[in-house]
């Protein structure tokens, strides 16, 4: 099970865990680790989901996934898979109907991305099936990490929103690595199918939401200094360098940018947490 999310660990469990801390916000050390094993029990419902359809895909961008390295028959991980939707959504129902309710659409949403070839479609469209799966993830984990696990306040939402409409413009950035296991099984990624623009494209991308979320979470000039350089260096990092070597290291780059933009609610819930001020 743990090879099934190995490779997702930094591009899921943590990056969703740590938002959930934000925009929660973490209420105990307790709720911490109900949460990432939270994320992470959904995280190989997904991925065991996404694994078994085309495994011959992962002979080539990863070998040392559990199927085409040989530790589990394909008829073992299709069992896995079906059995997971009710274990989740069984123990998602332990903390809340709402959580519940997140549980359900992500397993909604697999099926819509994987047995229904969601991740064959055009780029845009998918990229917008991963930001809601991954939207449903923030949701459950943040409700899982705060307070009230029935719902969550205006920063929480906000949060939520905004990350979905991010990953749904940026999430690009996951093909570039890709291309040769994308192109096998004729997935219609933007590098395969606009290279010209598909690099440009994520510079503008990065660089338009840094500047938007230092706005709306009011970042004071040290910290939007920092911010917005690391944003700028993600951007140039992948118009700048490319190869399947350095697009898995920029790959990187973006999941720390985007952690760092799930940290950002954190940050203003700190630097507000003595008075009225609203958000932009």
């Amino acid at each position: 099970m743990f090879y099934f999310t190995k490779s997702d660990f930094k591009t899921t469990v943590f990056p969703v865990t740590i938002f959930a801390v934000a925009a929660g916000p973490l209420t105990s050390t307790r709720n911490l680790f109900e949460c990432a094993f939270w994320v992470w029990l959904h995280l190989l419902q997904f991925n065991v989901s996404n694994q078994t359809l085309r495994p011959e895909e992962d002979m080539l961008n990863k070998p040392d996934r559990p199927l085409p390295a040989k530790r589990i028959t394909l008829e073992q991980a299709i069992w896995l898979r079906w059995a997971l939707v009710p274990i989740c959504i069984g123990y998602s129902s332990l903390y809340s109907d709402a959580v519940a309710v997140a549980s359900i659409a992500i397993a909604l949403l697999s099926i819509m991305y994987n047995e229904l070839s969601g991740h064959t479609g055009h780029w845009f469209p998918r990229n917008c099936l991963i930001a809601l799966d991954l939207g449903c993830f923030e949701l459950g984990a943040s409700l899982v990490a705060g307070a009230n696990r029935s719902g969550l306040d205006e920063i929480g939402v906000l949060s939520v929103l905004l990350s979905i409409a991010i990953l749904s413009t940026t999430y690009q950035t996951a093909d570039f690595k890709d291309c040769d296991g994308d192109r096998l099984i004729g997935r219609k990624t933007l590098p395969l199918t606009s290279p010209s623009i598909a690099r440009p494209s994520v510079f503008v991308a990065i660089t338009a939401w840094t500047i938007a979320v230092t706005y709306i979470w009011q970042l004071v000039p040290t910290l939007a200094i920092v911010f917005c350089g690391l944003g700028l260096l993600t951007g140039i990092r992948f118009v700048a360098l490319k190869g399947r070597r350095n697009d898995q290291i920029s790959f990187y780059w973006y999941n720390l940018w985007l952690t760092a933009v799930h940290i950002l609610p954190g940050v203003w819930r700190l630097m507000n947490a003595n008075s009225n001020y609203s958000i932009a």
